[in-house]
């Protein structure tokens, strides 16, 4: 009994690890921006791609892979904020919207066209594979490897938006554009770095995810739910937020498939609607 709740909370765990790297460059864009983007999912798809190709096709390995997922997706996004997504920044968040849930459906498409509409596969290193004993139970060594990796972006996330110049240029931005603006921050420029960060991540998360969430032309639509509930519980504009909840809703989402599969994708649903009824604004959002 105890080696299964161990296990339960372990694979929560590490599935909120994933959640939370993805979700959390929608927070920054989000939160720090003022927009709302569901096609983030995309471009998460984007690094996920990007890494089955680079694998399967160049002989790249995993490892080397992930980094490549990270800049294709943080070049797509930028293409897409400077083409797209800053014409609508001052639009209401409705027309936000349906013009980021168009693309989802555009990307669809385009990688139904390209790679089909079966699931990728993924081969892991062998290092990366099989289980470790510690104690009283077997934890997957990939799994490991996302808390692992939660970790480090966490921290790096943190010093970059708290102790870097960058970082109090993007909230000096968000706070007061025309003020900054007149301080000669590039407030376009410094959005536009923001939301290659935030892009990048997802596509981090989409490569990382593979194993774990599987990859098919519909991830974008099949997964946007989540990345908007890890955002909407912990808070827009905050990176411990997004990650408090992420941890929550996995280790939930995996406790009510185990014992509860009858209702277990209903549990995840119904711990929102009371965390929301307590939080109105996250566990950590900003209060009006």
């Amino acid at each position: 009994m105890i080696g299964s709740v161990v296990g339960v909370l372990f694979d929560g765990l590490a599935y909120g690890s994933l959640l939370f790297i993805i979700a959390v460059g929608l927070s920054v864009t989000l939160g720090l921006m003022n927009f709302v983007n569901l096609a983030h999912g995309a471009l998460a798809m984007v690094g996920g791609y990007v890494c089955v190709v680079a694998m399967s096709r160049l002989g790249i390995p995993f490892l080397a892979t992930l980094p490549i997922a990270f800049v294709a997706s943080a070049l797509v996004g930028i293409v897409l904020e400077r083409t797209l997504y800053q014409r609508l920044y001052k639009a209401s968040p409705l027309d936000q919207v349906l013009f980021s849930i168009g693309l989802v459906f555009i990307s669809i498409a385009i990688a139904t066209y390209i790679f089909g509409s079966s699931q990728q596969p993924v081969n892991l290193p062998s290092y990366l594979q099989g289980q470790v004993h510690i104690l009283i139970h077997d934890f997957g060594v990939y799994r490991i490897f996302l808390i692992a990796i939660v970790a480090v972006v966490t921290l790096g996330l943190h010093l970059i938006l708290e102790r870097t110049r960058f970082g109090s240029r993007v909230r000096a931005s968000v706070d007061n554009a025309t003020a900054a603006a007149g301080l000669g921050i590039n407030v376009n420029r410094v959005f536009a770095l923001t939301f290659a960060l935030g892009s990048g991540l997802a596509g981090l998360g989409g490569a990382l995810g593979i194993e774990v969430l599987g990859l098919d032309p519909t991830f974008p639509l099949k997964y946007m739910v989540y990345f908007l509930l890890v955002v909407s519980v912990g808070g827009t504009g905050t990176i411990k937020g997004p990650l408090v909840a992420a941890l929550i809703l996995g280790v939930f989402d995996v406790a009510g498939k185990y014992y509860v599969p009858e209702i277990g994708g209903f549990v995840i649903y119904a711990l929102m609607v009371v965390l929301l009824i307590v939080f109105p604004a996250g566990l950590y959002g900003r209060k009006s």
